[in-house]
């Protein structure tokens, strides 16, 4: 991959679109799996999986029981549940500090205004299968929600094409976890039975979680009948590094990108040495050379990415000068991986620049907000003037009789 030298024209070089874009081919397959899982329910759930997966589903074969549960226990490694209860542990602290509160104003001459948070009743959670199931995305989806209080946790998953199982790592962490409800499908259809309902899974409110083309296809078709986090491309980082940057680290850092189907990276610095040495080391990697570290930090902006880690003096600096990036890393000792994992904060984060106007998935991310107003008689009246203008310039005749009435003597009030 050429060196990019920085100018006024290499935004347009680079050719970095914020946003999904639409296949149109891609689109009408997703939409018709939507409408027959919409019409047909489970029979089309079980014909798709047959379809795509090559597993052979009976109705009751679609819910994971406690038996499954229980087999998955017997084909985990022991040690894995302590190492689980320590990630849950950061996670939740991480996201008990974060949670909204409900507010209330108490303001002059009998107004009151508030804002009441409530968590949303049922979230569904897509955990990608395959040959690599994402068991991390089980606790950093399931525990914002959780800490968030919502009452019902759906998870859809697809089986394995070999066994028609589900990894048991995702079944265990799940129930760990609490969830009750998982479901061995998965695509476009888990996404429709998910938005829709049907005998067997229940609608839910909210869908969340990474997927392939399809499931992210179909998330952004469902969304209005549900909420839904965002909608995902492939996962990416950035690092901006100076000339005291560790060239080993950057080579690990961005070469473990690659292990993510269609992985994006860049490297971002203002030392020559360290942006040839890259070069040669790393393929498909997207290398631009700035002049300076301010220089550098306009370039992050312009790429919003999904993971920056920051790999100079005094990161903590250059940090602040930053507005667009999914998730921050500071210094040599806090690679991305960490995030993906460990750390607290959920790795479910926006992609291709989506950075600039969306937030990482989060505890807020399942909770959502009810305004409060309470106005007594006398502050109602002082608001009849500014009212009766704004609704004779909008002429909405009807909403200014709606405040009237309030100041009509009723034939209750008379007797």
């Amino acid at each position: 991959m050429p060196l990019v030298h920085w100018d006024k024209q290499s935004s347009k070089r680079l050719n970095r679109s914020c946003g999904y874009q639409v296949d149109k081919n891609l689109s009408k397959k997703v939409a018709k799996i939507l409408q027959d899982v919409r019409l047909h329910g489970d029979r089309a759930l079980l014909r798709y999986t047959r379809a795509f997966d090559g597993i052979e589903l009976t109705m009751k074969r679609i819910a994971v029981n406690e038996g499954d549960i229980n087999r998955a226990f017997e084909r985990i490694k022991f040690e894995f549940v302590p190492l689980l209860k320590q990630i849950r542990d950061n996670v939740t602290a991480y996201y008990q500090a974060e949670l909204q509160k409900s507010f209330s104003i108490d303001g002059k001459d009998g107004i009151v205004l508030g804002k009441q948070y409530r968590p949303l009743d049922r979230v569904g959670i897509y955990i990608p299968g395959g040959t690599a199931p994402l068991v991390s995305t089980v606790y950093m989806t399931v525990i914002p929600a959780t800490v968030a209080g919502v009452k019902e946790i759906v998870i859809t998953t697809p089986p394995s094409r070999e066994t028609g199982e589900i990894d048991p790592h995702i079944l265990a962490v799940a129930n760990l976890l609490g969830v009750k409800k998982i479901y061995r499908i998965g695509g476009a259809q888990a996404v429709a039975a998910l938005a829709f309902g049907t005998r067997t899974i229940p609608k839910v409110d909210k869908i969340v979680g990474p997927g392939n083309q399809y499931v992210t296809e179909a998330k952004r078709q469902v969304f209005g009948y549900v909420d839904i986090d965002m909608v995902a491309g492939p996962s990416e980082v950035a690092i901006l590094a100076d000339g005291d940057a560790d060239p080993n680290y950057v080579t690990c850092d961005l070469l473990a990108q690659t292990e993510h189907f269609s992985g994006i990276s860049f490297l971002i610095t203002n030392s020559k040495k360290l942006a040839e040495l890259i070069q040669k080391r790393v393929d498909n990697c997207t290398i631009i050379l700035v002049k300076n570290l301010n220089e550098g930090c306009e370039v992050v902006d312009e790429i919003a990415p999904e993971h920056l880690e920051i790999m100079t003096a005094k990161p903590e600096h250059w940090m602040k000068q930053i507005s667009h990036a999914g998730a921050i890393f500071l210094g040599p000792y806090s690679p991305a991986v960490i995030g993906d994992y460990l750390a607290g904060p959920s790795h479910v984060l926006p992609t291709g620049g989506t950075a600039r106007y969306f937030s990482p998935l989060s505890a807020a991310s399942f909770i959502k907000g009810t305004q409060i107003i309470s106005y007594t008689k006398e502050s109602l009246k002082r608001t009849r003037e500014p009212i009766r203008k704004l609704t004779d310039m909008e002429g909405l005749i009807l909403h200014r009789i709606s405040l009237e009435s309030r100041f009509i003597q009723s034939p209750t009030e008379n007797k």
